[in-house]
């Protein structure tokens, strides 16, 4: 006899659309860096005209689009590790979203130093 608690449980691969929001999310934050990136690069170089102020703002859109080609593998080893019972690793992935920001926001701070 199952309890009520038995009653909607699924499988661990069925239990939602929880990696599907997480890949989502993860494309979000990938195309926000490559595109916040590229269009303060845009910013950057044409206030300044230099290179040089736009480099932490490319860098930041390169991770950002890093990020964004390795999504749908890291989906495919999220689900995998979900149906077979593995450990989550994103180690990887959330190194480069946090490099991504330190390298918009140094960019930022650059910028505005270099404005005054």
């Amino acid at each position: 006899m199952t309890g009520p608690q038995d009653a909607g449980a699924a499988e661990p691969g069925e239990a939602g659309l929880h990696s599907e929001r997480t890949l989502l999310a993860w494309v979000r934050t990938a195309t926000a860096l490559a595109a916040g990136g590229l269009g303060a690069a845009g910013i950057a170089g044409r206030h300044t005209g230099s290179g040089l102020a736009a480099a932490p703002f490319v860098l930041a859109a390169l991770f950002g689009a890093v990020l964004l080609a390795r999504t749908r593998a890291r989906h495919r080893r999220v689900e995998r590790a979900i149906r077979e019972g593995l450990p989550l690793d994103d180690g990887a992935d959330a190194v480069l979203a946090w490099l991504g920001a330190l390298a918009l926001a140094s960019g930022a701070v650059a910028f505005v130093l270099t404005a005054l």
